[in-house]
């Protein structure tokens, strides 16, 4: 056996094949003895890099060339943008191509892909969350906002019930005097009458004196009896206590005790909690992106005239329909879990769930809305003259109702903090209303807050900003008929995207949060749907109208 091949033997040299190893080539991947070091490098057609032998342990792990094995791609084509080997460059195929080490290549490719993961990072989920946070503010803006304005009414109340108590007071006090006035002037009258009367008794008998004394008549003098003795006797004096006012002195402090005070304001800051990718990471902080074809999930037979369905959970979902009963089912096993009777045993126009996850509904007949809480049901808003139609609760924990007055032909949303009015919404900047006279009007609130209306009768999408500004109108994709589009309901997603039942088509209308049609749901074998809802991962439920199912449609991937 030649003794350059045995198992113990030095390595040698792949230039002069004797000599023992001490360097060798990053580039040509080659060793060298010291010997054939200079040789190697006079070839002046690489750029050889020589490093100790025992520094192969610290090189980098090139990867091996498809071509050329079992040599490894420690260069870099920057023209074809791969790596090659000292092989693929002597076969000239590079030839007059920017070529430089792997390395570095490898270096900048990392960099790069660290830069586009930063660039990703802001865009999918720092600036959406730094979005999410300011939508909060203006949310907790209008609630600041509408604290204090309840604040002030609550105390203006109060003070307007010290005043009726004080004016109450006042009433019966005033009272009591006009009934001591009219007695006492009674008795004084009285009084004064008899005086008169005295008088004018008196008065006579001097006359008579008089006249029986002038004339001397001796029988009359005999036969007059005086009154003398009678007239000494005056009436009785009417002494009065006149009734006075003890006014009790005003002390501020006592009255402002007894009135009511303020609690103090107290404001902290504190930290928002940055959201990184994991299994819990909120649905809309992930990036996402349409399904070229929805896949329909499950379909739950409700066996109901559906109208109206929103989602509970992930698992479970409210429904009404053209019945007094609102159901609430399972989506795993299509069963019913629990239903409600209405408290008018009248079918309800639509439902919606609180901040809190409590259900709503609208009693349309009897004008009113109603909280279920507890298994209660209470009748939380009644209207005189307007019929509402619609509801819907926002991200604040207000409640939007849409609602009608035929006699006038008029239409509008009301706003709702703690179910007193805080907001209309009714007319344009140039006075012109915002929704057409009646019917239906589905309302949803989008992440951005505009608030949506599905106007069925004027055929319409109408946006419109929390402040109640007319943002835009969508009234269908331009590829279908004027006026064709009647839309139902609607709903919004984690991606402010807006859809839209169009019922009589079977569409579903896919827009982003400025009015920009996206796509259509026009499969999954939809029939009349009308209702829609969304879960927490952005699951569709939809209640069809005719074949009285509620189908669960999944129509985005999380990228």
């Amino acid at each position: 056996m030649d003794p350059r091949f045995g198992a113990q033997d030095v390595l040698r040299c792949d230039l002069c094949k004797t000599a023992s190893v001490q360097s060798r080539c990053e580039v040509c991947q080659i060793k060298l003895c010291k010997a054939c070091v200079g040789e190697h490098l006079s070839d002046s057609t690489q750029n050889h890099r020589v490093v100790s032998y025992k520094a192969k342990g610290s090189a980098p792990n090139y990867p091996e060339c498809p071509n050329h094995a079992p040599n490894f791609c420690e260069l870099y084509c920057e023209k074809c943008d791969i790596p090659v080997c000292s092989t693929c460059i002597s076969s000239g195929k590079h030839h007059g191509h920017k070529i430089t080490d792997a390395l570095q290549n490898l270096k900048v490719n990392s960099e790069t892909k660290q830069l586009e993961k930063n660039l990703r990072e802001l865009e999918e989920k720092i600036c959406p969350q730094y979005e999410e946070i300011f939508s909060e503010l203006k949310c907790e803006r209008a609630n600041i906002a509408a604290h204090y304005e309840k604040l002030t009414s609550t105390i203006t109340a109060h003070g307007e019930e010290w005043l009726r108590e004080i004016e109450t007071i006042m009433k019966k006090l005033k009272s009591e005097i006009d009934v001591m006035k009219k007695k006492h002037l009674t008795a004084q009258t009285k009084q004064e009458e008899e005086i008169r009367k005295k008088i004018y008794e008196v008065k006579k008998s001097i006359t008579e004196l008089k006249k029986i004394l002038e004339n001397k008549d001796q029988s009359l003098i005999s036969s007059y009896q005086p009154r003398n003795v009678e007239f000494r006797r005056f009436p009785p004096k009417l002494n009065a206590s006149l009734p006075m006012f003890s006014a009790q002195p005003v002390h501020k402090d006592i009255v402002c005790q007894q009135f009511g005070s303020l609690t103090e304001l107290s404001m902290e800051t504190v930290d928002h909690s940055f959201v990184m990718d994991t299994q819990d990471a909120v649905s809309s902080q992930l990036f996402k992106s349409p399904l070229k074809v929805p896949e329909l999930i499950a379909t739950i037979d409700i066996l109901d005239k559906l109208r109206s369905v929103i989602c509970l959970s992930d698992e479970e979902f409210w429904t009404c329909g053209q019945t007094k009963f609102i159901k609430l089912y399972n989506v795993l096993d299509g069963e019913k879990v629990k239903s409600i009777k209405t408290k008018s045993e009248e079918w309800p126009h639509d439902i919606a769930l609180t901040k809190d996850r409590d259900l709503v509904y609208i009693d349309s007949d009897k004008c009113t809305v109603n909280l279920v809480k507890n298994k209660e049901i209470r009748e939380v808003i009644t209207l005189q003259e307007w019929k509402p139609n619609n509801v819907c609760s926002t991200s604040s924990g207000d409640i939007l109702v849409t609602m009608d007055k035929a006699e006038t032909k008029q239409s509008k949303i009301v706003r709702y903090s703690g179910y007193v009015e805080v907001q209309k919404i009714q007319y344009d900047d140039k006075g012109k209303s915002l929704f057409s006279s009646y019917y239906l009007k589905h309302i949803c609130e989008n992440r951005n807050l505009d608030i949506c209306v599905a106007d069925h009768l004027a055929r319409t999408l109408v946006v419109v900003s929390d402040a109640g500004k007319l943002r835009f109108r969508y009234t269908g994709h331009p590829s279908i008929a004027s006026g064709a589009f009647k839309p139902y309901g609607i709903t919004t997603d984690s991606q402010s995207q807006i859809l839209i039942s169009d019922c009589d088509r079977s569409y579903i209308h896919i827009l982003d949060k400025d009015g920009l049609f996206l796509h259509y749901i026009n499969n999954c074998n939809l029939n009349s749907p009308w209702g829609l809802s969304v879960d927490s991962r952005d699951n569709l439920f939809v209640a069809e109208l005719k074949s009285s199912k509620v189908k669960k449609i999944k129509y985005m991937k999380i990228l």
